[in-house]
């Protein structure tokens, strides 16, 4: 079995989890699958793919991951219990070949029963296509290129520099990203394990992956992801609000713990006039996922100093498609004008060669429904919205003032 512990997925999908027990234990969701890369054909690997998924079913947590989590200062005692009584149902996902070569998997059912599906079903995607199309694939030029990326940031210049690892959606391997996860830790050093937000040591911030952070005394890093403001579309007392609401239930949940908000649901425009005095002070920051990093920057910088907060006080996150190279180049930015992390993914656990032989998936699973209703998210970067529903889609872009 590829997936062989349900710690193996991001911490952000536990986060996200607590709130929906405490607040929207009802809500009802429908996930869908989509390959960007054009011409792969994954619904050859369906019927491997199907039989992973139902050992990933046949999964519970142990009793060391739960007390694990129960360690952790912001997950709460009912929700751990909650997890121990859990299993994912096969019945709530359906994974099917289609005749034109695309692979269909479609998760519906509670949102609390399906939550975490998303990110080990990738995982899943990503290995069993790789292990199929590149068997004899050369580790050595991913660890000389690993090796090359450390050498960049060990300067003097970069001492204070500190990314994490958020690949474990499209890495080429469980044992690729465990050895990339040690590789780092020894040869830029880790942060203080658990001890949050304890002093850092090195320039190894942690880990988005749960399990890696346990097995290899990291720090598990994450928050709320897309699906969390999306599914608030469906939840809150009215659509322009959804936002708003989304961050508020978040603080009523974590009582300004785990501060960083996602900016981009609705795009950067969006997020600012949302992002009002009360959440420029009661979050610690803000992540970005879509559009041009350095204006994100550059607009949020501005935004805290208008709304008159010290953007020195906060964290800026970067996480869009990152390189070692981009993420100097924005270090030098905005070094000095706030705080910083960034969390690389695809670039650090499936650097593994170059087109045509080796190509990394650019695969996605998003929420589209939530109680019966279309969900979406309108980004600054365009190819990365996904709905179904057109109408739908005029109506979100006509209620947050975004031109189409």
């Amino acid at each position: 079995m590829i997936i062989t512990s349900l710690l193996d997925t991001d911490l952000y999908k536990f986060t996200m989890m607590q709130v929906v027990l405490h607040q929207f234990p009802g809500a009802q969701v429908e996930y869908r699958f989509k390959c960007r890369n054009p011409g792969v054909n994954l619904a050859q690997f369906a019927n491997e793919i199907r039989e992973e998924v139902r050992g990933l079913c046949s999964l519970q947590f142990q009793d060391a991951e739960l007390a694990y989590l129960r360690s952790l200062r912001f997950i709460k005692s009912d929700f751990v219990d909650f997890l121990g009584l859990l299993k994912l149902n096969e019945k709530y996902i359906t994974v099917r070949a289609l005749g034109s070569g695309e692979l269909d998997i479609s998760i519906k059912g509670p949102w609390l029963h399906t939550i975490l599906f998303e990110i080990p079903v990738l995982a899943i995607v990503n290995e069993v296509y790789f292990r199929n199309r590149e068997k004899g694939v050369d580790l050595e030029l991913g660890r000389r290129r690993l090796a090359a990326k450390i050498g960049s940031l060990k300067t003097a210049e970069l001492s204070e520099l500190k990314i994490a690892d958020y690949g474990t959606r499209r890495r080429y391997s469980k044992a690729w990203q465990e050895e990339v996860l040690r590789t780092l830790a020894v040869q830029l050093g880790a942060g203080s394990p658990r001890q949050f937000p304890g002093p850092f040591t090195g320039q190894f911030a942690g880990t988005s992956n749960v399990l890696f952070a346990m097995k290899l005394g990291l720090i598990p890093l994450g928050t709320m992801a897309h699906e969390y403001l999306q599914a608030a579309q469906a939840l809150g007392p009215r659509l322009r609000d959804s936002q708003i609401f989304a961050f508020e239930s978040w603080a009523k949940e974590y009582r300004g713990d785990l501060g960083i908000a996602l900016s981009d649901v609705y795009g950067m425009s969006a997020f600012l006039r949302d992002f009002d005095l009360y959440f420029c002070k009661l979050f610690d920051g803000a992540r970005h996922d879509s559009g041009d990093p350095f204006s994100w920057g550059e607009r949020l910088i501005d935004h805290y100093r208008f709304n008159r907060v010290d953007p020195l006080t906060k964290t800026l996150i970067f996480s869009d498609g990152l390189t070692v190279d981009k993420t100097i180049e924005l270090y030098r930015r905005f070094k000095g004008r706030c705080l910083l992390a960034f969390g690389i993914g695809t670039h650090l656990t499936n650097d593994l060669g170059d087109p045509p032989e080796h190509v990394p998936l650019q695969i996605v699973i998003k929420m589209v429904r939530c109680n019966g209703q279309p969900v979406a998210k309108l980004s600054d970067t365009p190819s990365k919205n996904m709905c179904d529903d057109e109408k739908y889609l005029a109506y979100l872009r006509q209620v947050f003032e975004i031109e189409g």
